[in-house]
């Protein structure tokens, strides 16, 4: 009986969320009849792909449009009709001017205008509205992974029952029927199953509705998480001001999402702030810790964009930094906290990145426009405002100009790019600047890998009294043999020999292997180098070594001419006189 009244309940939901927004259900339900005709009929163009694009943005913009009517108790037809008449001209407008192919640009942009309308979707009901949000968020919020978690098991086992016809009663069933499966769950089962849970206008919402398992889960697992996690960023930028050396790449990010992170949690525990003490002093005191880190990636980031310029993916980084940072000043300062002012500001952000003179596309396309500018200035290849070619840049501007040039080819247009001649492609580079555009100008850096010829199998060891094996000093720092012992440090590639407990020996191994690099410029072309090129023999009063390798590899700087090993094997012959 509870089962039945189980599956009783769901269709119950299902029809209330139609009953209550009908033209969002049938959106939804065609992007799911579109996805399946787009996989059965395998089109040669994109057009079924951004029709269904736009499908699924109707289903956030049509949530919005009956959001705000039963905010406003409007209940009159012709009014409600023309408002979602505007709406569906909206999307045809979209899909005409900002949908002409499916490309970087059109897929960031749709990705934040969808990302702005659900946010939306999120505030509207309690603009102007100074109570309940952050409990009708949650309630929202707790609906989702209902659904989630509901959808998962559905899926789970209908695919099972599917398996189970295919394998025990011989019918064969296709692996589409699956994919089909999983559309079915999410755009019918789960939308209309979350949108019936959706707290209309009067249902009032109060922090003792605050769902138990939510409340452990962030005050006794998410919240010291964060603050042991918050305590190793501080060690980690602690170690960055004594160093000097600032972080690149991930730990920007990691830090970024670390904050977006917190900026959620601050939300979540707004209404039991007075219940738990300690909520009221991670929101006093949360914000101020984090505002330095913040500070911290930001001056990372512009080191990173100071060098190599604006492109989308740093613009979005950046942005996103800054809208966190002046989210942590308002819980900072705010007497009164609305937390409203999250999902709005965040929803204008979005927008603002990719429409307008100050989104990502014009921002980075300037900036690589003034990168390009500057290192043709640099190497006097402009002249009256017209570009000169020229044989003699440097391999670092040659990699500079290639990868910009690169970037507009892959993200832009070329006519984007001052001062090329029109209809430039990627293959006129050599033609219209001098030198071929290579991939290889990445990296001033050129590989090399040298080794002893296999046939020169035997060493002669006569006049010395020790014989170490050093092929597997990645796994061992040193080796000791008697008052003898053997040390290699792999950041400076240097041997340091000490007997009895006295340095008697030291010696940096780049010398050699750059001498290899200059006389070997293509490692490539050499088929294994005599004993005799492979040895290296010094000394001084107190010993005599010999060193014999076998394997040495590495990148050699064509500019400065310095040498980076990165792995090196030899056997080291030692005479102590």
């Amino acid at each position: 009986m509870k089962l039945i009244k189980s599956i009783g309940n769901i269709f119950t939901r299902l029809y209330l969320s139609l009953k209550r927004f009908p033209l969002t259900v049938l959106l939804s339900a065609s992007t799911f009849a579109l996805l399946i005709a787009i996989s059965e009929i395998n089109p040669k163009d994109d057009t079924l792909s951004k029709i269904t694009l736009i499908l699924a943005l109707g289903i956030p913009l049509s949530l919005c449009i009956k959001l705000i009517f039963e905010k406003m108790e409007e209940e009159n037809t012709y009014r409600i009709a023309s408002a979602y008449f505007g709406g569906g001209l909206i999307l045809v407008l979209y899909y005409f001017l900002l949908l002409k192919n499916i490309e970087m640009i059109t897929i960031t942009r749709y990705i934040a205008v969808s990302l702005a309308l659900y946010l939306a979707f999120i505030f509207i009901p309690y603009i102007l509205k100074k109570e309940q949000f952050e409990m009708y968020v949650i309630t929202i919020f707790t609906g989702f992974f209902i659904t989630i978690l509901y959808s998962i098991v559905l899926f789970s086992g209908l695919s099972a029952i599917l398996f189970t016809i295919d394998k025990l009663l011989g019918i064969i069933i296709n692996g589409k029927v699956y994919y089909y499966t999983w559309l079915f769950v999410v755009f019918i089962f789960a939308l209309s199953h979350f949108l019936a849970g959706v707290p209309r206008k009067d249902q009032k919402l109060t922090p003792k509705s605050y769902p138990k398992l939510l409340r452990i889960l962030i005050l006794y697992i998410v919240m010291p998480l964060l603050t042991v996690y918050t305590i190793i960023l501080y060690i980690y930028f602690g170690k960055i001001i004594l160093t000097w050396s600032w972080p690149m790449g991930i730990v920007s990010n990691l830090v970024l999402w670390y904050s977006v992170i917190v900026t959620s949690i601050l939300f979540f525990i707004t209404p039991i702030r007075e219940e738990v003490g300690f909520v009221n002093k991670f929101l006093k005191y949360a914000p101020k810790i984090i505002l330095p880190l913040l500070i911290m990636m930001l001056i990372s980031i512009g080191i990173r964009i100071n060098a190599y310029g604006v492109t989308e993916k740093r613009y979005f980084v950046v942005i996103l930094a800054l809208w966190v940072f002046f989210i942590m000043l308002y819980f900072c300062f705010s007497k009164k906290l609305r937390n409203i002012i999250i999902p709005v500001t965040l929803s204008i952000v979005a927008l603002i990145s990719v429409f307008g003179p100050i989104s990502s596309y014009s921002i980075s396309k300037m900036s690589q426009n003034n990168r390009l500018q500057k290192i043709l200035i640099k190497n006097n290849m402009i002249k009256n405002e017209k570009l000169q070619k020229s044989t003699k840049v440097s391999i670092k501007d040659r990699a500079e100009i290639s990868s910009i040039l690169r970037y507009f080819n892959d993200y832009h247009d070329f006519s984007d790019v001052k001062y090329l001649p029109v209809n430039f492609e990627l293959y006129d580079t050599n033609k219209v600047l001098g030198f071929p555009e290579n991939t290889s100008y990445g990296s001033p850096d050129k590989s090399f890998n040298f080794m002893r010829k296999l046939s020169d199998k035997n060493i002669d060891i006569k006049g010395y009294d020790y014989l170490i094996d050093m092929k597997n000093i990645n796994n061992v720092q040193s080796i000791s043999n008697s008052d003898l012992d053997v040390s290699y440090d792999y950041e400076s590639k240097t041997i340091k020999i000490n007997y009895a407990n006295k340095e008697v020996y030291k010696k940096s191994l780049n010398s050699f292997v750059k001498s290899l690099a200059n006389k070997y410029s293509d490692s490539s072309k050499v088929d294994g180098l005599p004993i005799e090129e492979m040895t290296l023999v010094d000394g001084n009063q107190k010993i005599k070594v010999k060193i014999v390798f076998i394997n040495i590899s590495g990148n050699k700087n064509q500019e400065t001419q310095n040498v980076d090993i990165n792995d090196i094997e030899f056997y080291l012959l030692v005479n102590i006189r």
